[in-house]
């Protein structure tokens, strides 16, 4: 599995940060930095959680 981020559409919020910050982080400048893309099992729940608070729906897992 993966998550994949929408560039343009992030807005740089900082909830999927929170929700998951085992597989992402904001930069300097507000930008989101997946750390890990490629997701297994044990990261199913944060990065629905990460999913889930989006307020712009700039995440998705695939």
């Amino acid at each position: 599995m993966r998550i994949v981020l929408d560039r343009p559409r992030c807005e740089g919020h900082g909830l999927c940060e929170e929700a998951a910050p085992q597989l992402m982080h904001l930069d300097d400048g507000g930008e989101l930095v997946l750390d890990r893309e490629e997701i297994g099992s044990a990261d199913t729940a944060p990065a629905n959680a990460a999913v889930r608070v989006c307020p712009v729906a700039a995440l998705r897992i695939a």
